[in-house]
Order: C-alpha cells, then sequence, then structure tokens
C-alpha cells in the first residue's frame, strides 16, 4: 500500500500567550519557533515515519516560504510533489498556544484553494487499487470532490478529516470509507455526539468511523463492532498535530498489518499521540521513526 496525502502545507508560528486575544486588545506572548505544519503535511510526515511509502501532493507559492518549505520536507522520508501556485503566496499557520497545552490556529488557504484536480493528476498517475487516499478539510468544494471521486474511480481506500469544518462535507461521505473526527466536528457535521454521529455516518455509506475524544480516548466503529480505547496517561504540553498523529498512525498500523481498522490500530494512534502532545511544536512535536518503529511492532 501507498498513501497519497492530499492537502495543504504552510509554515507553523507558535507563539506562547497565557490567553487568546479579544478583539481590540493587545496582548503579550512568546515566540515558540517556526517549523513546517499543515494539516496534510503533517499526516504524511508522521505515514511515512511509520514506513509506509508516502507521496505528499501539496501546493505552495512562489515566494521565500515554499524554499523553506522545501528544505523542511528534505528532511523527511516521503515523496513530495510540491505544485507551484502562480500568484499566490504558501500558506502560513499562526499557533497560540495556550499553558496547558491547548491551542487555537488561524490557517491561510490561499494556495489550498487554488488546488484542483488537475494539478494533481500526474502524481495519481503511479496510484493503484488499494492504495490509500488521505484528505483533510483545506482544499476547496469542487477539489475535494474530484480528487475523492477520482481515488474512488482507481479503486483507492478513501480516508477523510473533516478539519477545518466545511459547509460542502456533508455533500461527500458518500465517497469516503473512513473518517476521523474529534467531538466538536461531529457535533457541528451530524449534529449529535457519540456512538449517535458514527451510525449517522454510517447511514451515508462509510465504513468505518473513528471518534475522537481528547483525554477520554477514542472510539472506532463500524457496522458489526465499537471498540472503545483509552487515552494514554501523559504530561500535555502542546496538543497541536496530535490528531493528525493519531490519525496517520491508526491507518499505517493497519496498513502495514494487511487489514482494516482494530483495536490495536487505535491503541497504536494512542501511543503514538500521547508523544506529540507531551512535546512543544508540531514536527518537532511528532514521533520519530525509532519511536514509532517501537510503537508498531
Amino acid at each position: 500500500m501507498r498513501a497519497y496525502i492530499v492537502g495543504n502545507v504552510a509554515i507553523d508560528e507558535t507563539i506562547a500567550v497565557s490567553e487568546l486575544p479579544v478583539i481590540g486588545a493587545s496582548i503579550l506572548g512568546t515566540a515558540g519557533g517556526s517549523d513546517l505544519g499543515g494539516k496534510g503535511t503533517n499526516q504524511a510526515v508522521v505515514m511515512a515515519r511509520c514506513g509506509v511509502p508516502t507521496t505528499l501532493v501539496a501546493p505552495v507559492g512562489w515566494d521565500a516560504r515554499a524554499e523553506t518549505i522545501r528544505h523542511y520536507l528534505a528532511e523527511e522520508p516521503l515523496q513530495s510533489d510540491l505544485i507551484e501556485m502562480q500568484g499566490t503566496s504558501s500558506d502560513v499557520s499562526i499557533i497560540f498556544r495556550l499553558p496547558g497545552g491547548e491551542n487555537a490556529i488561524v490557517t491561510t488557504t490561499e494556495s489550498a484553494q487554488s488546488l484542483s484536480l488537475s494539478h494533481v493528476a500526474r502524481s495519481l498517475s503511479t496510484a493503484g487499487q488499494g492504495d490509500l487516499m488521505m484528505l483533510q478539510g483545506n482544499l476547496s468544494d469542487q477539489a475535494t470532490r474530484d480528487i475523492l471521486e477520482q481515488a474512488r474511480a482507481i479503486g483507492m481506500i478513501t480516508a477523510f478529516n473533516p478539519s477545518p469544518v466545511r459547509s460542502y462535507f456533508s455533500d461527500l461521505w458518500g465517497l469516503i470509507d473512513i473518517a476521523f473526527l474529534n467531538k466538536g466536528e461531529a457535533q457541528a457535521l451530524t449534529g449529535t455526539t457519540g456512538r449517535d454521529a458514527a451510525e449517522y455516518l454510517l447511514s451515508r455509506g462509510l465504513r468505518e468511523i473513528v471518534l475522537t475524544l481528547g483525554s477520554d480516548g477514542a472510539t472506532l466503529v463500524n457496522r458489526r463492532d465499537s471498540i472503545e480505547v483509552p487515552a494514554r496517561a501523559c504530561d500535555v504540553v502542546d496538543t497541536t498535530g496530535a490528531g493528525d498523529t493519531f490519525m496517520a498512525v491508526a491507518l499505517a498500523s493497519c496498513g502495514l498489518r494487511g487489514g482494516r481498522l482494530d483495536r490495536q490500530a487505535i491503541e497504536h494512534a494512542a501511543a503514538a499521540a500521547a508523544i506529540t502532545v507531551s512535546r512543544q511544536g508540531t514536527r518537532k512535536a511528532f514521533p520519530t521513526v525509532s519511536e514509532l518503529e517501537t510503537i508498531l511492532k
């Protein structure tokens, strides 16, 4: 199995704050560093570190940030197909990190929103039946739909993380095999949470749903079973990228074992996410290749 992740790539700029700013207020913060980010890129980096052959397809602008992005990606064990979008700027995320490790993120999507199926056609020409397509919520409505339809035509497994939440997601469920949602996303997209949210999505054609619940663990739901897995105890420093780590490791775990999502995959994902939240930053906080090798054993 090869994983194809089509999504955004950004430079993450982190600022540590004691509270979030409100309208009209100026607050003080501490620079928390700069690193590679973007939900699609986060998932691709972790997937590749798990040992799964991985292709990241992501748009960049014509600017200095694009060169920084290329430099960072060259350090990772993945194939990066960066699409240069003329007249746009590479995307950037500003992360406000609170003392307890929680965060609020503002992300630009100018490059991501410019991507279309025609831009990724060359990369997908090598994909085959049984390969994995992973998408998130940063692309346009049309691009997301077109890429999912193309993946289905090829016979790929489609996995979707509906974040950030967009209004058009409700029209996509029939094209998706697996979805990973947190509590807020489930509420926004289905009007309910927990098992009721999973049942709603199963009725729309999905094969498997993973509900991530932070410190309350995660639940895997399919048409046969519901499996609850507790979170791993850890000291939470920074939650940035935890959900991306969880999704990538869960899918890598079952893919490397040649099966479908199961309890072991969710347990592996929980262990990896606990490492991510115990460290500051984005890419720098992700489990290393050796750490993931130990987890996936």
